[in-house]
């Protein structure tokens, strides 16, 4: 099956080559390190590698999965017998991975393509004792590597949406080709687990989400999100008073700021306080959202990168901050009354994590296409701990009147706070399972 696979990825590779090329381009026209997409990471990981190190090949897609793998590099790191190479597929996700990993990795880079010749070389140089793959990446050409190298392979925080379940039903001996060659499965919920047995794994009986296991840190106090607040824009004066309510935008993707913005103002016109944070899923798309802030009425500012860079636009007090960055979500939900969750909304479809809301205990609203979080999401909605909009008029209604119901924002935060507390625990489990097969517990 490799062979019919590496027959067919060129065409493929290359029909698609302009349209990936042009995308990596819009999103990072750094190229630096472009070379590593093509497996050719520094020779001083072969030549550095210590006979008595486990090597453990760590790969996260994007930011999202760079964040969340943040305790498990930790729990590995306390053997000092290991070391750590971490990849990433996206720019941005290895920006993140280098401000966060710097010190606590042996090296960082990019994920090379899935074609042999490419995925040989990244092989040779790494040349790992066990890998970590994060939630989708089912690569036939780097499990086949893997296979042929006898490395065992652990794929965490599986998931699997109804699309891929689908798709995968129809080629069940794909499906089955790829899972053998992965020694530890372990899902992210019971519904994955499901799935992933009924095309013909063997998933871990333990499942759970590893971004459960994800540190948020404490709470602001009042003072300090005031601070906060006012360095982005916001008067002082206005978000100090009990009334103040704060609506962000979380990973949002095409159409969903209108609605957001929609949804404040009917907050505004019904006399109720609605501050605005926007916060889009791919920070390229500033332009686009910069101009549709350009065309509404609010004064709004916006911040690329960090607080001290703030960019003011208008001249009364400012109603709406827009993140034009990466990265920051989880710090500007501590910020937040009610967090909308984006790409859950019409045309969008799939949704983005619910998770770091809860676990900051933000009250959330979900749009109905959350195929990616269902479990998630319903168990979310089943506790009280978020609410389902379907429409522009059930958003503006649901943001309305839990701006003016500081009750019912408490149980909703309680609910999620509790949701959370007794979903963690996955990571820790991981990790014991990692060293045991490396011989290190």
């Amino acid at each position: 099956m490799i062979f019919l696979y590496r027959l067919f990825f060129i065409p493929l590779f290359l029909l698609s080559a302009p349209f990936y090329l042009r995308r990596k381009l819009r999103r990072d026209k750094n190229i630096s390190q472009w070379h590593q997409y093509l497996g050719l990471f520094p020779k001083v990981l072969t030549q550095s590698k210590h006979p008595q190190t486990k090597r453990i090949w760590i790969q996260a897609v994007s930011v999202g999965e760079i964040l969340a793998i943040e305790p498990l590099i930790k729990q590995l790191n306390k053997s000092a017998s290991v070391e750590i190479i971490l990849t990433t597929t996206t720019s941005t996700g290895y920006r993140e991975a280098k401000k966060r990993y710097s010190n606590m990795t042996s090296a960082i880079g990019l994920f090379p393509i899935d074609f042999w010749p490419c995925s040989a070389m990244a092989w040779s140089r790494i040349q790992p004792d066990v890998m970590i793959l994060a939630e989708s990446e089912l690569w036939p050409e780097h499990l086949h590597q893997a296979s042929k190298k006898a490395v065992p392979v652990f794929l965490i925080n599986a998931r699997m949406s109804d699309r891929s379940y689908t798709r995968l039903k129809r080629f069940r001996p794909i499906a089955q080709y790829l899972f053998e060659k992965i020694q530890t499965l372990y899902c992210a919920t019971q519904i994955d687990h499901e799935r992933f047995s009924d095309l013909g794994a063997q998933p871990a009986s333990k499942t759970g989400n590893i971004k459960l296991d994800v540190d948020f840190g404490p709470a602001l106090s009042p003072s300090d999100k005031v601070a906060q607040l006012k360095t982005m824009g916001f008067e002082p004066s206005d978000i100090s008073k009990d009334s103040s309510f704060i609506l962000i935008g979380a990973s949002t993707w095409l159409g969903e700021e209108s609605l957001l913005l929609n949804a404040q103002k009917y907050c505004l016109d019904a006399g109720v306080s609605c501050e605005l944070i926007l916060v889009p899923r791919h920070a390229e798309r500033r332009s686009e959202i910069k101009k549709l802030l350009n065309e509404q009425a609010l004064p709004w500012s916006s911040a690329n990168g960090d607080s001290a860079n703030i960019s003011i636009h208008g001249e009364s007090n400012h109603a709406i901050f827009f993140s034009d960055t990466t990265g920051n979500l989880a710090d500007l939900l501590k910020l937040a009354d009610l967090a909308f969750i984006g790409k859950s909304m019409a045309p969008n479809n799939g949704g983005q994590t619910p998770i770091e809301a809860a676990a900051q205990g933000v009250p959330i609203l979900l749009g109905p296409n959350m195929s990616n979080f269902k479990a998630i999401s319903n168990e979310l909605l089943d506790n009280g701990a978020a609410r389902s909009v379907t429409s522009q008029s059930e958003l503006n209604e649901q943001v309305l009147q839990l701006a003016k119901d500081s009750q019912a924002r408490t149980q909703m935060m309680e609910a999620g706070i509790e949701w959370h507390t007794t979903h963690r625990g996955i990571i820790a489990h991981i990790g014991s399972h990692v060293l045991k097969t490396l011989g290190l517990s």
